[in-house]
């Protein structure tokens, strides 16, 4: 990323950490997430051209807390701490700070003393979001008060020579409605930013980092049918063609035409070495019987490695396994302070391989966001259908058949599942629904068609609006379309003769039902 702008954001442990480096990505300048501790050096020579300092839930008077290198203070590029970020960079540079009257949290207003250059868009006047116990109480030597609240003497500081600021509100998060702005005069103003981050751009620059990584060897790569999956295999597909190998199971528990589908899609329209395998009888044998559903994932993770690793060897000695791994997954992993150290999931990426299958990693997207994978997608010509497509579990349709999965219950699902996909894609707000999808419970119950009574299945339909799928809100989707979907699927699909619509939220609920 040498030849762009880009800026450093040291990561304190705030909640709002990865929101920075989406705001600052809507701005077309590149931006990392990096530990707090990274060197001044390290910066130096990758060039950096601002430094973000982020929030955090320690405070700066505590013995331990953490800090960063202080000469990046002394780089001579630009510097914006954030609530924590502006504490500590007071403290590094002689200011000092004291414990406040009470912990301020949640919409102040500002009032801007000292505009350019980085309120220089904003109101005199505004509402910003506060979250902080200690704030700044003397200002280091060069610096000025740029904004103030009732609450907070040093609401923001600013030293224009050394182009160090400070902020003790949160610029980044929606309750700050001006909030963009500081951050564009900060990039565009102060660090001189050009702006120019294009997905274009990121795909010649990945084309030719695979190339040079890859260079005669192959390649293998699982591919799910899934958004991150199916653009990790179109990039690199552009990059190294014959040399990818993809390979893609039927677990037996797909969506309905799924199968046919991607091989349609990427063996033939993408023209990629695709080795599509039918594996479903072995996966839904093992399932027979199995009803605990942390056992039915074991069960499907398990056997998809076995699947996977024998059609790999049948490439002979591949050097490398691509996987689609994003920036969010790299955070959680790699977050020293407050943030959960998360696995990356299996289903998403292959863990568990033997041993001789000793692959080195590619991970192309590794730095993007989801919806920053999507664009890649649409860049690479990657149907919409697929670029659009909700979260599907990685264990598929067996964790959405309550109690034992069976080939027959299976059907039944994907064929209800068929028509709630249908007719949720006609609401013209379809793309801003985080998923939706239906549930088969193991309860019968009564019904009447025609003449006859019948005993069959339930079937749960499950929508839900949501950002990061940490918590989730029930969508409140027009009765008409709970009326078609219901009536189509007692009408159309042998098996069910009742349909229920869930209104839970997550928590306490989970998004899905097993």
């Amino acid at each position: 990323m040498s030849s762009h702008s880009w800026i450093a954001i040291l990561d304190f442990g705030s909640q709002y950490s990865q929101l920075i480096a989406r705001r600052i990505r809507e701005q077309k300048v590149y931006c990392e997430l990096l530990r707090y501790d990274t060197s001044a050096e390290e910066l130096k020579k990758r060039n950096v051209s601002g430094v973000v300092l982020s929030g955090g839930p320690a405070s700066v008077l505590e013995a331990d807390s953490p800090m960063c290198d202080p000469a990046i203070l002394e780089l001579g590029v630009p510097v914006l701490g954030i609530c924590y970020g502006q504490q500590m960079t007071a403290q590094l540079l002689g200011g000092t700070i004291e414990p406040g009257e009470g912990r301020e949290y949640g919409s102040t207003r500002v009032t801007v003393r000292h505009a350019p250059p980085l309120f220089t868009n904003f109101p005199a006047e505004d509402v910003v979001w506060m979250s902080h116990g200690d704030q700044v109480a003397e200002l280091p030597d060069g610096f000025r008060v740029l904004a103030t609240s009732d609450s907070c003497p040093v609401a923001a500081m600013g030293n224009d020579k050394k182009r160090i600021y400070g902020l003790q509100f949160h610029p980044e998060v929606v309750h700050t409605p001006q909030g963009i702005e500081i951050l564009r005069s900060f990039l565009f103003d102060v660090c001189e930013c050009r702006g120019d981050w294009e997905m274009g751009q990121f795909v010649e620059e990945q084309v030719a980092a695979i190339r040079k990584q890859v260079g005669s060897d192959h390649v293998v790569c699982g591919l799910s049918g899934g958004v991150d999956s199916s653009v990790v295999a179109a990039l690199i597909h552009k990059a190294i063609g014959t040399q990818l190998h993809c390979i893609f199971v039927d677990n037996g528990v797909l969506r309905a035409g799924e199968f046919e589908e991607v091989q349609h899609t990427f063996g033939e329209a993408f023209g990629m070495d695709l080795h599509a395998i039918d594996a479903s009888d072995r996966f839904l044998d093992a399932l027979a019987g199995v009803i605990e559903p942390e056992e039915k994932r074991k069960i499907i993770g398990s056997i998809f490695i076995d699947v996977f690793t024998d059609e790999a060897r049948q490439f002979g000695d591949i050097k490398f396994l691509a996987q689609g791994t994003l920036y969010p997954d790299v955070i959680e992993s790699v977050s020293p302070i407050g943030g959960p150290s998360a696995t990356i999931k299996s289903h998403h990426n292959v863990g568990g391989l033997p041993d001789d299958l000793d692959f080195e990693l590619i991970e192309p997207v590794r730095e993007l966001f989801k919806d920053e994978v999507r664009a890649l997608g649409r860049e690479l010509g990657v149907p919409d259908h697929i670029i659009d497509r909700q979260p599907f579990p990685g264990p598929g349709l067996a964790v959405r058949v309550l109690g034992e999965v069976t080939r027959e219950r299976v059907e039944i699902l994907q064929q209800a599942d068929l028509r709630v996909q249908e007719e949720m894609a006609r609401l013209e707000n379809y793309k801003d629904i985080w998923q939706s999808f239906a549930v088969l419970l193991p309860v019968q119950t009564v019904g009447v068609m025609g003449d006859c009574r019948t005993y069959e299945y339930v079937a749960a339909l499950r929508v839900v609006d949501s950002i990061d799928a940490m918590t989730a809100d029930w969508s409140r989707v027009p009765y008409d379309t709970l009326a078609t979907i219901s009536n189509r699927i007692i009408n159309e699909v042998k098996g069910i003769n009742r349909v229920v619509y869930d209104i839970s939220s997550k928590p306490p609920a989970t998004i899905e039902w097993e």
